[in-house]
């Protein structure tokens, strides 16, 4: 058996972010099987209302791409973090108006230096840095072939008050899309 390569550990300590921000919201997190993951499905949240601000919908669901790295973001206007996203059928799947089920993607930006990803001891688990969410739905097709760069906004950093945020907006049948974010 081989030891787990460096983009190996990368992803599992990004499946450990998303279980516990999900289970500190009260939120349901499974991982995706081999079929969600070939249509680009990490993960899937389930919560439940009723939800902050009240509406509809007592049930959300919402798909999660997820993404770790090491390569630090470029920052723009101090409002985004730029990512460059491989695959552009992940990136077209990300974007696509026909899917019925909201889907983020969320990239988790962990130190250079691996052995700074975490640190435990009696008193704490600390995984180093934190992680960001964008919803692509609505973004224009990319002209590029292999990656496609999308900005994260700072302030949608992946912690259980924005997720529960996302969740009570998807409550009243308020998708996000990508051009009211990136304007």
């Amino acid at each position: 058996m081989r030891p787990l390569s460096n983009n190996d550990i990368e992803a599992e300590l990004s499946y450990a972010y998303i279980h516990a921000v999900a289970s500190k919201a009260g939120v349901g997190c499974k991982l995706g099987s081999r079929n969600d993951d070939n249509a680009g499905i990490d993960a899937e949240l389930t919560a439940w209302g009723p939800f902050p601000g009240g509406g509809y919908r007592q049930e959300i669901d919402v798909k999660v791409q997820l993404k770790a790295t090491v390569k630090q973001p470029v920052e723009s206007d101090d409002k985004f973090l730029s990512y460059s996203l491989a695959g552009i059928s992940r990136y077209d799947d990300l974007r696509s108006e026909a899917i019925s089920t909201p889907r983020i993607l969320v990239v988790l930006f962990l130190p250079e230096n691996r052995e700074e990803w975490l640190s435990l001891d009696e008193d704490a688990l600390i995984l180093r840095k934190c992680a960001y969410w964008v919803s692509l739905r609505g973004a224009k097709p990319s002209n590029n072939a292999t990656a496609q760069t999308v900005y994260l906004p700072k302030a949608n950093r992946f912690d259980p008050e924005s997720l529960i945020a996302l969740m009570a907006s998807l409550s009243h049948n308020k998708v996000p899309r990508y051009s009211e974010v990136i304007k």
